[in-house]
């Protein structure tokens, strides 16, 4: 079975995935307070491409994150995969931003890891309510990928 990075994380499908994650992205911070829009704008103002560019070198991580829950909905099909990914929102969220663990982990940045810190469980309930919008993107770009093409058998001796 082919992998999630594989069917839409790969061109030429992936500049369409980028384009809905920022749009799915910014969608979410035009909800939130002050604060959040605030801190939005302002990384948008230093860096115009910082959002896309993040977008970009995370994707296949967190699709990789998101492979087992849609190998075992695969394996259920009782309802849509963005149903799937809703019910399970906090393992979902978690796997999701284990991610940015694991980039903030990494850093050398030593304010930013704090920043990092301080609004992680804030972090951790936006991902858990953008996981609707999250599933059912998965799903669009699903439904447009190419079939996987189809594997050779193996050769006999």
């Amino acid at each position: 079975m082919p992998s999630l990075v594989d069917m839409i994380a790969k061109d030429p499908v992936r500049p369409l995935v980028l384009l809905d994650c920022v749009d799915l992205i910014e969608a979410q911070v035009k909800q939130k307070g002050f604060v959040i829009k605030s801190a939005y704008a302002t990384i948008k103002a230093i860096k115009k491409r910082f959002i896309p560019e993040v977008v970009d070198s995370m994707l296949d991580e967190w699709l990789g994150k998101i492979q087992p829950h849609y190998e075992k909905w695969l394996a259920q099909k009782t309802s849509t995969f963005s149903d799937y990914m809703i019910a399970r929102g906090e393992d979902v969220a978690e796997d999701l931003l284990s991610v940015t663990d694991g980039r903030a982990e990494r850093s050398s940045h030593t304010t930013a890891k704090k920043m990092y810190g301080r609004m992680r469980d804030g972090a951790k309930r936006n991902v858990v309510e953008a996981i609707p919008a999250l599933g059912k993107m998965i799903e669009k770009h699903l439904a447009a990928a190419p079939a996987p093409a189809p594997q050779k058998p193996a050769a006999t001796v």
